[in-house]
């Protein structure tokens, strides 16, 4: 009973996605979306795990700020980007620095690299066995001295959007 739950929801969930992408609600295209989901499904295996339900709104705002903060760095380093583009006298002192990831799983660093490298004018490059992240930035001693904090909140706004969820 339990596991064909663990499945169901996220499978009704991947075929659905599959079926708004595609865009095409025919019979072969249904088949397909239930098997790219099934085989999906075997190859991540839900772990099994109840819910906290008294921290679904704290993980919805957690995720709330995570797509305004995401979006607010995204405008700002798009805009930094630009001003070195427009005008190519600004000094750049590009270089790689390395991110402590201090996160608790590395869920939480995929995601922190994932949003770092979404951001115009940084890219993780590397993720070493204890989650620091390798970072090619455009001004290494401005992006330097933010990281930290940088990364702390992003930390902080993961933490609430996965606590959610309880372990095995």
């Amino acid at each position: 009973g339990k596991v064909i739950m663990v499945y169901l929801l996220p499978l009704a969930g991947l075929v659905l996605t599959y079926m708004a992408l595609s865009e095409n609600i025919s019979f072969k295209n249904t088949v397909t979306g239930f098997l790219i989901a099934g085989l999906i499904l075997v190859l991540l295996r839900p772990r099994r795990g109840s819910i906290r339900w008294q921290q679904i709104p704290i993980a919805l705002l957690g995720l709330a700020a995570y797509i305004l903060i995401l979006f607010w760095d995204l405008i700002k380093s798009g805009i930094q980007v630009a001003r070195i583009v427009v005008d190519p006298r600004l000094p750049i002192r590009q270089g790689i620095i390395r991110i402590p990831s201090e996160s608790d799983s590395e869920l939480g660093t995929a995601i922190s690299a994932h949003w770092i490298t979404l951001t115009p004018g940084e890219l993780v490059v590397e993720i070493d066995d204890s989650g620091g992240m390798y970072t090619h930035c455009l001004n290494v001693e401005e992006s330097y001295e933010d990281a930290i904090t940088a990364q702390r909140r992003r930390n902080r706004i993961i933490r609430k959007i996965f606590d959610a969820k309880e372990g095995p």
